[in-house]
């Protein structure tokens, strides 16, 4: 980078003291990140396993090798971290989902990607899923989280007008409830959290192919 001296007119090169701050600063801005990136992480992990009310900050911090005091130079409570993991989560997958439907397929293909896309999450967002199922009304009570039901309902809107559109070609039932149908596909999914074991007999991927015959062809052999 170089520098016009006002006086001169001269550009100049910034000399190697000059530099070398502003690197030491991009250096701790950068492991200012990751370590606030770590925090979450390791939080994560224990929402998912002790559950968010039952998580105290003391906990994390232990987690995290550090004092409890540590933790308030990255986060001022442990719901400003809740908050980061379940707000990054709705912005993947609602941003997967529109995705798909943004592609145009047919309604059975449509449906099939979004199951695949929430089987998805099981893994890499377990913490999410599992604070959504077990702490959804303790969040629900606070405004900072009114965030929460609002992108609920858009996923909802998502999937039951990919139903309906299906209902209207003929390729689904018309006799279903769009709503309904969604919601026992959305908990089918949710709950799968609790046994899902990552490394197992079937990834995340072949618990959604599983789901999808059983889903669109049934259990009977006729």
């Amino acid at each position: 980078m170089t520098t016009t001296n006002a006086n001169s007119g001269r550009t100049r090169t910034p000399s190697t003291q000059e530099e070398a701050p502003r690197r030491r600063g991009r250096g701790a801005s950068a492991l200012a990140s990751e370590r606030r990136d770590h925090l979450v992480r390791l939080a994560a992990d224990l929402f998912a396993e002790k559950g968010f009310q039952a998580t105290t900050v003391r906990d994390i911090a232990k987690e995290a090798g550090i004092l409890s005091g540590s933790l308030y130079h990255h986060f001022d409570s442990k719901e400003s971290i809740v908050d980061e993991i379940l707000s990054g989560f709705f912005e993947e997958i609602m941003a997967a989902y529109r995705g798909v439907i943004d592609r145009g397929d047919d309604p059975r293909a449509t449906i099939a990607g979004l199951v695949r896309i929430a089987f998805g999450t099981l893994e890499p967002h377990r913490a999410a899923i599992t604070v959504m199922q077990n702490d959804w009304s303790y969040l629900q009570g606070m405004e900072r989280f009114a965030y929460l039901t609002r992108s609920e309902d858009d996923v909802e809107a998502m999937w039951v007008t990919a139903i309906k559109a299906g209902q209207d070609s003929g390729d689904f039932r018309a006799d279903i409830d769009p709503k309904l149908t969604y919601r026992m596909i959305r908990d089918t999914v949710w709950v799968a959290v609790r046994w899902f074991k990552p490394g197992g007999r079937l990834n995340a991927e072949g618990l959604a192919d599983h789901y999808l015959k059983v889903m669109f062809d049934g259990i009977n052999t006729h």
